[in-house]
C-alpha cells in the first residue's frame, strides 16, 4: 500500500486562509446583516443595528424652547437610515433593502421639559438686581425675593451665594422645568450613581 504525505504547505495556506475570511464575515460587524440578506436567518429589524451600520439626522431643534421639535415626556425621535446594502425591518415591519436614501426606524434621544424661563436672563437678574430679589421673584420664588428685596440681598452675601447656584444651575425655575439653553451650548449635566447605574473601574497603564 503507497504511504500518504501529509499535503504541502503552500496546499494548506490558501484553504485555511479561506476559512479564517469566512469566519471573519459572518461574525464581524456586518455579518447578521450579510446573513439575513441572504436568508440565513430572520431579518433584523431596524433598530436592532449595531453602530456603524447606520446613521442618525440631527434633530431639527425648536427655536423658542432650544430643544427637539415634537420632545414629549423628555423624549423625541430622530431618523435614521440604515448602511447601503443592508436588508433588515423597517418601522413598518416591511423587510426593505436599503441603499442609504431610506429612513429605517426612528431612534428616540432624550430632551429636557422647558417652560419659558431663560438661563441667561435669570443670571443676568442675579448678577445686576439680586439685591433687589428679581432673580428669585423671576424664576417664582416671590418670597424668597421679597425677603431679599427687604434686607438688601441679606447685606449682599445672599446676592452672591444666588448668583452662584443660578450660575452653576443649581436653582432652577420653581415649577420644576429646566433652563432655556442653546441646544449646543454649555449645559450642565449631573450624573449620579444609582443602582440602575454602574461604574467602571478606572485601568491604568
Amino acid at each position: 500500500m503507497a504511504a500518504t504525505w501529509p499535503a504541502a504547505p503552500g496546499a494548506v495556506a490558501p484553504q485555511l486562509l479561506g476559512v479564517l475570511w469566512f469566519v471573519s464575515v459572518t461574525t464581524g460587524p456586518w455579518g447578521a446583516a450579510a446573513i439575513a440578506a441572504t436568508g440565513g436567518e430572520e431579518t433584523l429589524k431596524c433598530e436592532d443595528l449595531k453602530l456603524g451600520q447606520y446613521i442618525c439626522k440631527d434633530p431639527k431643534i425648536n427655536d423658542a424652547t432650544q430643544e427637539p421639535v415634537n420632545c414629549t415626556n423628555y423624549t423625541a425621535h430622530v431618523p435614521c437610515f440604515p448602511a447601503p446594502n443592508i436588508t433588515c425591518k423597517d418601522f413598518g415591519g416591511n423587510e426593505t433593502h436599503f441603499t442609504g436614501n431610506e429612513v429605517g426606524f426612528l431612534k428616540p434621544i432624550s430632551c429636557r421639559n422647558v417652560n419659558g424661563y431663560s438661563y441667561k436672563v435669570a443670571v443676568a437678574l442675579s448678577l445686576f438686581l439680586g439685591w433687589l430679589g428679581a432673580d428669585r421673584f423671576y424664576l417664582g420664588y416671590p418670597a424668597l425675593g421679597l425677603l431679599k428685596f427687604c434686607t438688601v440681598g441679606f447685606c449682599g452675601i445672599g446676592s452672591l451665594i444666588d448668583f452662584i447656584l443660578i450660575s452653576m444651575q443649581i436653582v432652577g425655575p420653581s415649577d420644576g422645568s429646566s433652563y432655556i439653553i442653546d441646544y449646543y451650548g454649555t449645559r450642565l449635566t449631573r450624573l449620579s450613581i444609582t443602582n440602575e447605574t454602574f461604574r467602571k473601574t478606572q485601568l491604568y497603564p
